[in-house]
C-alpha cells in the first residue's frame, strides 16, 4: 500500500509577520503542493486569534481554487456547530461549481476559538441541534435529498454543482469516529491534537467495525499529523523547536487543545468553569527524509491508513516549504523502493 500525502495549513502568523504575509504563504504553499503532487490542501478555522489568520475558510478556499488548477482544496474543518447547515451547503455548492471535483468539506467538532467567540458566533441561537444532526442535514442539502416530511421539504441549496463537495468528519476521539462511521463518511484522526496512540487505535477500530455502508461507500480513514523534515535529524529537531502542547480540562468534562498557556488561562476565565491546564510535549514526526519515511511506514502499518494529512509548524517559511518538498521526495523514494523489490 503506497502513501498519499496531503497538507493542512492553518495560516500561522508568526512573530514579525502580518496577516497579508501569512496568507501569501498559504497561497504559495498551495501552488507548490500542486506542483509536487500532493493530493489535497486543507485550511483551518480559528477565531479571535492573533496567531492564526484563517477565520473564514470558505473565503480562503475560493481564493486558493483561483490560484491553483488541479489540487483539491478544502476545509479542515468547518466548525458546523456554529452555523446553519443550509448556508454551509450553499457556500460549498458555490465553491464546487467554481471548481468542479476539487472541493472538500471537512467538518470539525472543536469550537475553533475561546468561549467569547463561540458566544458571538452562536448569539441568539437557542436549543441548537446536535452536531450529528447538523451533519446529517448538511449532507441532505448537499445532495438535494431532503425527505418529503422534512420541515424544509422542497428547499434546495443552490446552485447544484455537477460534482458535490466531498464530506469528511474530523476528530480526535472514539466518539468522532463513531459519528463518521454511523453516517458512512470518511474520517480523519488528528494526532497533532491528540497524540494518544491507544485512542487513535480505538478510534480507527470503531470506525471500521461500525461503518455504515448503506450509502455504498467504503471506510476511508486518514491520519493527520505534525511533521518536520530537513536534511538531517538534528536540523529537523531544531526546526521543530520546543513548542508545547497545551490542553485545558474543564470541570464539565470537555478537554480542548489551545496554542499557549495564556490562551488556556483566558479560555478558563471565559468559560466560568473550574479548569486544569496540562502542558506536554507535542507529537511531531521529525527528522531527515530517511527517518521520516521510516516513521510514516510504521504509522501506516500500525493504523492501516493510506493517506496522511501533514501540518508543519516552522516559522521560517522557506524551511517550511523545504520540509514539504523533502517529505514528498521521501515518499516518492519509498514508492520506488517498493516497486524495485516487487
Amino acid at each position: 500500500m503506497g502513501i498519499i500525502l496531503s497538507i493542512l495549513d492553518q495560516t500561522p502568523i508568526f512573530p514579525g509577520e502580518t496577516a497579508v504575509e501569512a496568507f501569501q504563504h498559504t497561497v504559495t504553499l498551495a501552488q507548490r503542493a500542486e506542483a509536487l503532487g500532493y493530493r489535497r490542501l486543507w485550511v483551518s478555522e480559528h477565531h479571535d486569534s492573533s496567531f492564526i489568520g484563517g477565520s473564514s475558510p470558505e473565503v480562503l478556499i475560493s481564493h486558493l481554487l483561483a490560484k491553483t488548477e488541479r489540487i483539491t482544496i478544502g476545509s479542515g474543518g468547518i466548525m458546523l456547530q456554529h452555523y446553519s447547515p443550509y448556508k454551509v451547503a450553499e457556500n460549498f455548492n458555490v465553491l464546487a461549481s467554481l471548481a468542479p471535483g476539487r472541493v472538500d468539506l471537512g467538518i470539525g467538532r472543536a469550537p475553533g476559538g475561546l468561549p467569547r467567540s463561540t458566544q458571538a458566533l452562536q448569539r441568539g441561537i437557542e436549543n441548537p441541534p446536535t452536531l450529528t444532526e447538523k451533519i446529517v442535514e448538511l449532507e441532505k442539502f448537499i445532495h438535494d435529498k431532503l425527505e418529503d416530511d422534512h420541515p424544509l421539504a422542497g428547499l434546495k441549496a443552490s446552485p447544484s454543482p455537477e460534482t458535490a463537495p466531498e464530506l469528511y468528519v474530523l476528530g480526535t476521539s472514539v466518539g468522532s469516529a463513531e459519528i463518521a462511521a454511523s453516517l458512512g463518511l470518511p474520517y480523519v484522526f488528528s494526532q497533532f491534537i491528540n497524540g494518544d496512540e491507544e485512542v487513535a487505535l480505538a478510534a480507527f477500530a470503531a470506525y471500521r467495525t461500525q461503518f455504515n455502508a448503506e450509502s455504498g461507500r467504503q471506510p476511508q480513514a486518514i491520519f493527520a499529523l505534525s511533521a518536520v523534515v530537513a536534511d538531517s535529524d538534528e536540523e529537523a529537531a531544531a526546526l521543530a523547536g520546543n513548542h508545547k502542547q497545551v490542553k485545558i480540562h474543564l470541570e464539565s468534562g470537555r478537554t480542548l487543545t489551545v496554542g499557549t498557556v495564556e490562551q488556556a488561562e483566558e479560555y478558563g476565565k471565559q468559560s466560568n468553569e473550574k479548569y486544569r491546564i496540562e502542558v506536554k510535549e507535542p507529537e511531531v514526526t521529525k527528522g531527515s527524509k530517511e527517518t521520516v519515511r521510516a516513521k510514516l511506514l510504521d504509522l501506516q502499518r500500525k493504523y492501516g491508513v493510506e493517506e496522511f494529512i501533514i501540518t508543519t509548524n516552522v516559522p521560517n517559511f522557506e524551511k517550511r516549504l523545504r520540509s514539504f518538498e523533502l517529505l514528498q521526495e521521501a515518499v516518492a523514494e519509498a514508492a520506488l523502493s517498493e516497486v524495485s523489490s516487487a
